[in-house]
């Protein structure tokens, strides 16, 4: 009974992971786009995937602990030995792993991105207010400080 259930959680979290997975591709597509609507869409589709997700796997957790099985490959590994649906609940099981570390590895992909962006308009803002100035090369290819730069406000 408990590996027809698990084998549940991960058909239902396969189908959680694989959306999870398309939403996060068009977070990206979105960044790159500068589209804040259809950032915050996709954030609002992706929590209710993420909580799901967690609740899953807490559930998975625990159905693993009630039969005095560790809560880890092993004991997925274990509970397939002694059971009909074993071949079907590893497969699932591992399907939704590199599933997870896509969705992971896309998900790195994205904050990358976020951060370039982030520096590159902090860069801009700064030079803007007048704060740092840009560095230019001397005529030995060093970088040299031209003086007296003005915020573009005061230009």
């Amino acid at each position: 009974m408990h590996d027809a259930t698990l084998l549940d959680l991960f058909s239902q979290d396969i189908g959680h992971a694989t959306r999870l997975l398309e939403l996060i591709d068009l977070e990206y597509q979105a960044l790159g786009e500068r589209d804040l609507e259809r950032l915050q869409s996709f954030l609002a589709d992706k929590q209710p995937l993420l909580a799901q997700l967690s609740q899953h796997g807490s559930q998975r957790s625990q159905l693993l602990g009630s039969l005095q099985l560790s809560v880890d490959q092993a004991g997925l590994e274990q509970l397939a030995q002694r059971s009909p649906l074993g071949a079907e609940l590893l497969a699932r099981g591992d399907e939704l792993n590199k599933l997870l570390e896509r969705c992971q590895a896309a998900n790195l992909r994205n904050g990358r991105l976020i951060r370039s962006s982030q520096v590159a308009t902090g860069s801009m803002l700064s030079i803007l207010r007048g704060g740092e100035t840009p560095s230019l090369y001397d005529s030995r290819g060093s970088a040299a400080r031209i003086g007296g730069q003005r915020p573009l406000s005061q230009a």
